[in-house]
């Protein structure tokens, strides 16, 4: 969420620096500013009837203790008291609005952000890996999959319907073995570790951005009010909702295994087959809190650590750097991370690493006190995949296959997978 106080005071600035990503935020800008003014006249007429309020007290104290009829007096401070109620009912209903379009309105992007509308747009950073080179005509993974008997969608379309998986045999464990080595380094690498819900409440989406804007996207249980997450930024950004943390604790970084859950409305038709979009799918998340002035370090710092299990799998990849109009509505400022799919014959997103300012912090309400007695602030928070899992077990197997049809392992994974160098067809029961 945007500061409200710097919207209302320079709602044509704002609208400006947010129409970098392609929309017309203009209206917007002027009714929060406008229904701003508002409040606050409807602020000082309360305050004014309540200090005449207090006045008229008094009067009427002192005329009584003279022994005076203090009639009119009472009178007037009726008209006063009668007056308060639809005033501080109206100030309720502009609270309301002016939240309302805020919790619309999209972040700002950072000034280092590349302009631009859509992907088009955005630019490259680095290349890391080699692609590798076939002596034959790759299979995509789907392919792989059900040939080895380690995918079986089949199964899964019968037990739940089109967009989920079975993992067989090996297909399992090399699901199990890679969450584990993602868990694995990133908690070497100073990330705590946290097991959280899988279902979060409609404060917590509302803190991280999911609702109101993406109310469609998410599987709502409708029995109990809670959602399905999405993804484990959810729950791990939602864990200092309404707290103030000390200075100390901060920077403060997560990561988590969850499946996650997602309707994919609109996209149907986008990759119907295999692992890369599925309603359920498992994920790693990188989640960190930092002070404002450390986020831009931050962000480097996150992207580097989602990196590096990609390169403990030896996996070819690329980091690009969002523009302005590619990015979620929550980012001030997206690094990519697209692994190589051979079948696609291009990077596909694995990760996504973004530094959101104070936008989620100010719908969470998040804060640090910088030091003992000072006023609190809120904190930047940032995340990112670390990484998708389905998508680096897609990639292993196209980027790892050989042309008998049995896939490699990176040794990496030998010690998740028992020493397994390598899965072949396997038999089933």
């Amino acid at each position: 969420m945007l500061d409200r106080k710097h919207v209302a005071a320079s709602p044509e600035s704002v609208a400006q620096e947010l129409a970098r990503r392609g929309g017309d935020y203009a209206e917007q800008t002027q009714s929060a500013a406008r229904l701003d003014g508002e409040r606050r006249e409807l602020l000082t007429a309360i305050e004014s009837v309540k200090a005449k309020q207090n006045e008229a007290s008094k009067l009427i104290a002192e005329q009584k203790r003279a022994g005076l009829l203090a009639d009119e007096l009472l009178a007037d401070m009726k008209r006063l008291s009668e007056s308060v109620p639809q005033k501080e009912t109206r100030l309720r209903e502009i609270e309301r609005e002016i939240e309302n379009i805020l919790l619309l309105l999209p972040n700002i992007p950072l000034p280092d952000v590349p302009d631009g509308t859509d992907s088009e747009s955005n630019r490259q950073l680095r290349v890391c890996g080699e692609k590798p080179e076939f002596g034959f005509e790759p299979k995509p993974h789907w392919e792989l999959g059900e040939t080895l008997g380690i995918l079986d969608p089949a199964t899964a379309a019968k037990v739940a319907g089109a967009r989920f998986h079975f993992y067989m045999g090996a297909g399992a464990r090399l699901e199990r073995a890679v969450v584990n080595l993602f868990l694995d380094t990133h908690s070497r690498h100073g990330y705590t570790e946290v097991f959280p819900p899988f279902m979060a409440n409609a404060a917590a989406m509302t803190g991280t951005g999911q609702l109101p804007k993406f109310a469609e996207d998410m599987f709502h249980v409708e029995q109990t009010g809670y959602y399905l997450i999405p993804t484990a930024e959810v729950p791990l950004t939602n864990m200092y909702r309404d707290d103030i943390l000390p200075a100390e604790r901060l920077p403060a970084a997560y990561c988590a295994y969850t499946a996650c859950f997602r309707a994919e409305a609109g996209s149907a038709g986008r990759d119907v087959r295999g692992l890369i979009r599925q309603h359920q799918f498992n994920k790693v998340e990188l989640v960190r809190f930092c002070a404002p002035e450390d986020s831009p370090a931050q962000h480097e710092l996150l992207t580097a650590d989602a990196e590096r299990v990609l390169r403990r799998l030896g996996l070819p990849y690329r980091v690009v750097v969002l523009c302005a109009g590619d990015m979620g509505v929550c980012a001030a400022k997206t690094y990519d991370i697209e692994v190589w799919m051979p079948s696609y014959g291009k990077y596909v997103e694995i990760s996504s690493c973004t530094d959101f300012g104070a936008y989620q912090a100010r719908r969470a309400n998040i804060r640090y006190r910088p030091a003992p007695g000072e006023k609190p602030q809120f904190v930047h928070t940032l995340n990112g995949s670390g990484v998708a899992v389905g998508r680096a077990v897609a990639a292993l197997l196209e980027n790892y296959q050989n042309e008998d049809g049995s896939v490699s392992l990176p040794e990496a994974l030998y010690p998740y997978m028992g020493g397994m160098e390598k899965i072949e067809r396997a038999k089933r029961a």
